[in-house]
């Protein structure tokens, strides 16, 4: 094993991919927690698909990805809170309109500019050797920036997430709390679609924090369940990458699948485990 991780990390790019994605990925599960349990898990996809059209103008003007990604994303975040709150149009709604809409200005961009190519196939599927040196600064700047503020506001997120009427008729500006989480979550949707790409960075934020829950039942247990299932996921997928030479988006979110069924029986047996004994108590 200790072979293998110095083969490993010996290649540029797969330790640029391991400190990204570590990070990302811790980012992604915390703001995970709050989102699953505010019914905003879908957030995550709509942003990717902003990203993605976000991407292409980047593209189509030479620009760098990152910086024309992540205001755009970080916008597209703010809209979709607004049209949930303050609309007749629902968060589901709001969320399949900015996704599709963006994802087809995309689509348009690319094929009038470079063409349907391998690009693409990247900006969807992610590639862990699109990481640039100046990325990977910018990408751990920006996810330790993300941690800090997820601690930081820790206790709002925690309060928000269960009874958000209540904060809000203790004098709490709610509107300003939301809007913290979208530019968190908006900031790590676009540094994880390098890697996992547009069409798979959502389960990074899904996968841990529903797994999470089914074996743990508080809120500090559930984010840091969903945290270390993360990160081992993450890390477990990139040597499967490695050894297997398959992508690193799709060996992460099957190896989340695999871990959520295996979370999901060891639930299962537990509570068969307490029915026989309740059983056997009542018949002693």
């Amino acid at each position: 094993m200790i072979e293998l991780l110095t083969e490993m990390f010996s290649f540029t790019f797969l330790v640029r991919a391991f400190f990204v994605g570590l990070l990302v990925s811790l980012c992604a599960s915390l703001l995970g927690v709050s989102l699953v349990l505010k019914r905003y898990s879908m957030i995550g996809d709509g942003l990717s698909h902003v990203g993605f059209g976000s991407l292409a103008i980047a593209t189509a003007f030479n620009a760098a990805p990152l910086a024309v990604s992540i205001p755009m994303v970080v916008a597209a975040a703010f809209l979709l809170l607004r049209l949930s709150e303050n609309s007749r149009i629902n968060g589901d709604a709001a969320i399949a309109i900015i996704s599709t809409g963006a994802l087809a200005i995309g689509v348009v961009i690319i094929s009038q500019t470079t063409g349907m190519n391998t690009d693409v196939c990247n900006y969807l599927f992610g590639s862990i050797l699109a990481m640039t040196k100046s990325d990977v600064y910018l990408s751990i700047s920006l996810s330790i920036l993300v941690l800090l503020l997820f601690l930081l506001f820790y206790n709002i997120i925690f309060s928000i997430t269960f009874d958000e009427t209540f904060v809000r008729s203790c004098g709490v500006n709610t509107a300003l709390d939301n809007m913290i989480i979208a530019l968190l979550t908006a900031i790590t949707i676009v540094l994880g679609m390098r890697m996992m790409g547009a069409l798979l960075i959502s389960s990074l934020i899904i996968f841990p924090a529903l797994t999470s829950m089914r074996l743990c039942k508080r809120f500090k247990t559930v984010t840091v369940c969903s945290a270390v299932v993360s990160v081992v996921c993450y890390f477990t997928g990139l040597v499967i990458s490695y050894l297997y030479a398959v992508p690193t988006g799709a060996s992460v979110v099957i190896l989340n699948i695999f871990t959520f069924t295996l979370f999901c029986g060891i639930n299962f047996l537990g509570r068969v485990v307490i029915k026989n004994r309740f059983r056997v108590a009542e018949t002693a």
